[in-house]
């Protein structure tokens, strides 16, 4: 009986190898082909980019592909429209318009990052009174979308513009004083837009910040005391240093939402030559009379290089700092 029991089992273990080498084989076709489907859907608009920036035509039913031009100079035409032309620029300042997002976002990222690190370290390190009470609070004002605040920003920097007409009336005696200081942060300013981006900027990045700023030992600090350190030498002296992945995190991801971002700029933001990038680029596509998708698609890929570049050379940081930033809550 052992003799015949002992085909059939090595039937049953080789049927059950065939099974399993063919649910793999299937599993690893399912894996490949949505992997597939993901990378094309992915780099589609990649690519629909690319080619209506190298079409000459600037127009999406003339688009192919492979732009079909005669010469190899053709493919830069919007590019050269766009950066060098003198009499698009007198409509279209692309430079002012990069020049601007550059200082509203690289002005508001040293801010938020400076600002956010000092509330994460408070929260971390100091034990007070309503501490939890405003952590939740922060996180609670992160719920609401900003679309919600759209108004209330509108007339909030307003009503700061008219503070330099409105002072001197009120208090004569002041009248000597300059009070233009109030419309660079009014409205249709740069400083009036940094300020909104502040205001958005504290909320899921303290938390962020806070939970690298606990999986730093406390040891370092109590040993800083006892050498008679101050708070304040703890925390820039040994505390900032060992804290700069999450820095790098917190300083790309700001970046990058304030230089991309068009809905807070486009309201508040009223005059052409305070536009920044986003807001101009979206004009080549709401013009009255023409729609010139190559000119846009050409600044997109243009406004895409600096952060792709900031991307690539901050990637280690930002991985280490989120990865070790969720060790503790």
């Amino acid at each position: 009986m052992s003799s015949n029991a002992a085909p059939s089992t090595y039937k049953h273990e080789d049927s059950r190898a065939v099974m399993s080498s063919r649910d793999r084989a299937i599993g690893l076709t399912l894996r490949m082909t949505a992997i597939s489907i993901a990378i094309l859907f992915a780099l589609f608009p990649v690519v629909f980019i690319f080619a209506s920036a190298f079409n000459p035509t600037g127009d999406l039913q003339t688009r192919n592909l492979i732009p079909q031009v005669d010469s190899f100079e053709e493919l830069f035409t919007n590019f050269y429209s766009l950066t060098s032309d003198p009499e698009v620029l007198a409509q279209y300042p692309f430079w002012s318009w990069i020049r601007n997002s550059m200082i509203v976002a690289t002005i508001t990222t040293v801010l938020s990052v400076m600002l956010t690190a000092l509330a994460a370290y408070s929260f971390s390190r100091f034990r007070f009174y309503g501490r939890r009470t405003l952590l939740l609070g922060v996180l609670l004002v992160q719920v609401f979308p900003n679309l919600l605040a759209l108004v209330a920003l509108f007339l909030i920097l307003q009503q700061i513009g008219r503070l330099a007409e409105v002072i001197p009336q009120a208090l004569p005696f002041l009248a000597g004083i300059d009070w233009g200081i109030f419309l660079m942060f009014g409205l249709d300013s740069l400083g009036g837009v940094i300020l909104v981006y502040l205001g958005g900027a504290m909320g899921i990045n303290t938390w962020l910040m806070k939970g690298f700023f606990d999986s730093v030992p406390r040891e370092i600090d109590e040993s800083a005391m006892v050498d008679g350190a101050t708070h304040w030498q703890t925390y820039w002296m040994l505390i900032f240093p060992l804290v700069r992945p999450i820095l790098a995190v917190v300083a790309v991801l700001s970046f990058v939402g304030t230089f991309n971002e068009f809905v807070l700029a486009r309201l508040l933001l009223r005059s052409p030559e305070n536009w920044t990038l986003m807001v101009g680029l979206f004009n080549f596509i709401t013009a009255d009379f023409s729609r010139d998708w190559g000119k846009f698609a050409a600044g997109a890929l243009i406004s895409a290089t600096p952060v792709v570049i900031v991307y690539l050379l901050l990637q280690d940081q930002i991985v280490g700092g989120l990865t070790q930033g969720a060790v503790k809550g």
